[in-house]
């Protein structure tokens, strides 16, 4: 069956041709031209990935992200913005977007942010997938804290399974990608990684160099990681990428 999309546009034009585009892609896509609706059809018929304009009159798609996570609901979405400042950007990551694209936008930009947030939210049945013996044989012993689930580097401390983190004994609040974002920098703490390499592991897909998408979830994340007197933990190494590490 495919893939279920809920885009929220007020802009009839682009809400036309982003839903015409999409159904092309092979997406199943109910449009609708604001957040109330936006809000109805998500309880009535929750979708795979939410696509929500920023700008639309009474409730926002700020204020639609907001709802949706606060009642527990993960779906990931991808909000559509015109606006270019970064704390405008930060405002979406808070409310607990996934990831967004900056009008005016390549469809194609659509389709590979869409189909990064799917592919890492796609349920994985490893004991359907591995056969009736996999299931029914007893599991190994663990050899180290890795190897159920637990990292830790620099001070940081995640449970991979159930997605938490700590710094010391704070507990972080991530968004999914911020969460893979430091994932990402725990398991090659020390080790630089480029702008490309977190882009193709995070996203899965280069969005090139002019992109700023990389910088805005490093930011809100060394706010996040960094309290009142604690030395960073994330290093911007100029013209490459970035670094884990205690200094």
């Amino acid at each position: 069956m495919p893939q279920t999309v809920l885009l929220a546009e007020d802009d009839r034009a682009i809400r036309h041709a982003l839903e015409r585009a999409l159904t092309l892609e092979g997406y199943a896509v109910t449009a609708v031209a604001d957040g109330v609706e936006a809000l109805a059809q998500a309880h009535r018929t929750p979708p795979d990935i939410l696509v929500l304009d920023v700008m639309m009159p009474g409730i926002d798609g700020l204020q639609v992200c907001r709802v949706l996570r606060a009642e527990g609901d993960r779906t990931p979405i991808l909000m559509l913005t015109a606006l270019v400042e970064t704390a405008d950007r930060i405002a979406g990551l808070d409310a607990g977007a996934d990831d967004y694209v900056v009008k005016p936008f390549d469809v194609e930009e659509v389709f590979a942010r869409l189909r990064a947030l799917l592919r890492r939210t796609s349920p994985v049945n490893g004991a359907a997938a591995a056969g009736p013996e996999a299931a029914s044989a007893p599991a190994p012993a663990p050899a180290s804290r890795e190897a159920l689930g637990q990292i830790a580097a620099a001070g940081l401390h995640m449970d991979i399974q159930a997605r938490r983190a700590w710094r010391g004994q704070r507990e972080l609040e991530l968004t999914r990608t911020e969460f893979e974002l430091l994932e990402l920098l725990v398991r090659n703490a020390g080790i630089v990684l480029d702008h490309a390499t977190i882009y193709d592991r995070i996203w899965g897909y280069d969005f090139g160099p002019g992109s700023k998408n990389l910088a805005v979830y490093v930011g809100y994340l060394r706010r996040k990681l960094d309290g009142p007197g604690a030395p960073a933990l994330i290093h911007t190494v100029r013209g490459v990428g970035y670094v884990l590490r205690e200094d």
